[in-house]
C-alpha cells in the first residue's frame, strides 16, 4: 500500500510538471449582457478534458474563485471561474453584496439559473472540454447557484456546494436533477439555519436525488476562503482543516462521477 501511494506521487507530480497552465479572461453572453469570467487549463494536453465551472461568493468573481480555477486546472481540468453579476458588476462592501444576491438568490432564481446555464453552454462549446464530462462548484452563493443548476435540470454530472446556502423556491424543482450533488458544510455555520438544512434535505429524499452531506466540526461559514479571518464569532472564518478535508472530499466525488 505504500508502494502504491508513492508511485500515485510521482505520477501526480510527473503530470504537474508537465502541465502547461493556460488562463485567461473570457466574455461570453446571457441575452444581452456581458459577462466575464476566468479560464483555467492545461494547454499541453492532448485529449479533450472534464470541465468544472466554479461560482464565485457574494462579493462577486475574485480571487478564490480563480484560484480554485486554477488548481482544478493543475488537476487536469478545464476550469472556468463564471460571472453571475455581469462585467464590471462587482460588490464594494457587504451591503452591496447583499443587496446583489437578494436579486438572484431571494428573488429571481430564474435569471440565476439562467446566468449559470450560459456559462455551461459556453464552456460546452470550448475544444479542450469533454462534453459528456461537467460538474459545477460554488462557494457560498456560489454553491447555492450550483445547486440551482441542478434543479435546473442541467445535463452535468455533478455539483457541489461549499458552504453555501441550501433552500429551494419550489422544493418540486428537485425532480428535475439528473446529477450527482454534494454538500459540504460547516457544523457550526450561523447563517444556515437547521430549518434550512433539514428542508434541502427533506427535498433531495422526496426527489430520490443521489446525495450526500458532510460536516465539518468547528466551522462556520465562509470556512475555505483565508480572506475571511479567523473569527468564528463573526459567523464567518477560514478553518485550514475543513477547508483541507473538504477540497479533498471535491475531488474523490469527481474521481466518482468521471468515472
Amino acid at each position: 500500500m505504500k508502494y502504491f501511494f508513492s508511485a500515485l506521487s510521482v505520477f501526480l507530480f510527473a503530470m504537474n510538471a508537465r502541465a502547461e497552465i493556460k488562463t485567461q479572461t473570457v466574455e461570453y453572453k446571457h441575452g444581452d449582457v456581458v459577462l466575464e469570467g476566468y479560464l483555467a487549463y492545461d494547454e499541453a494536453a492532448d485529449e479533450k478534458c472534464p470541465a468544472v465551472l466554479v461560482v464565485h461568493e457574494w462579493m462577486g468573481l475574485g480571487d478564490h474563485a480563480k484560484t480554485s480555477a486554477t488548481n482544478l486546472a493543475e488537476m487536469g481540468y478545464v476550469a472556468f471561474a463564471v460571472d453571475i453579476y455581469g462585467k464590471g458588476v462587482r460588490a464594494k462592501d457587504t451591503k452591496e453584496a447583499g443587496e446583489l444576491t437578494g436579486k438572484y438568490r431571494g428573488g429571481d432564481r430564474a435569471l440565476l439559473r439562467g446566468r449559470i446555464n450560459a456559462a455551461l453552454d459556453w464552456i460546452r462549446q470550448h475544444e479542450k472540454v469533454d462534453a459528456q464530462n461537467i460538474a459545477a462548484i460554488g462557494y457560498c452563493f456560489g454553491g447555492t447557484t450550483a445547486l440551482e443548476l441542478a434543479r435546473s435540470g442541467a445535463d452535468v454530472k455533478g455539483v457541489v456546494s461549499f458552504h453555501g446556502g441550501l433552500s429551494a423556491v419550489n422544493a418540486e424543482d428537485a425532480k428535475k436533477i439528473k446529477c450527482k450533488a454534494l454538500v459540504l458544510h460547516g457544523a457550526d455555520d450561523p447563517f444556515v439555519s437547521a430549518e434550512e438544512i433539514a428542508g434541502f434535505q427533506k427535498e433531495m429524499r422526496d426527489a430520490g436525488a443521489d446525495w450526500q452531506m458532510i460536516y465539518y466540526s468547528g466551522a462556520v461559514h465562509s470556512f475555505t476562503n483565508p480572506e475571511a479571518g479567523n473569527d468564528n464569532s463573526k459567523g464567518a472564518a477560514y478553518n485550514e482543516k475543513a477547508s483541507r478535508r473538504s477540497w479533498e472530499a471535491m475531488r474523490q466525488f469527481f474521481f466518482e462521477i468521471f468515472e
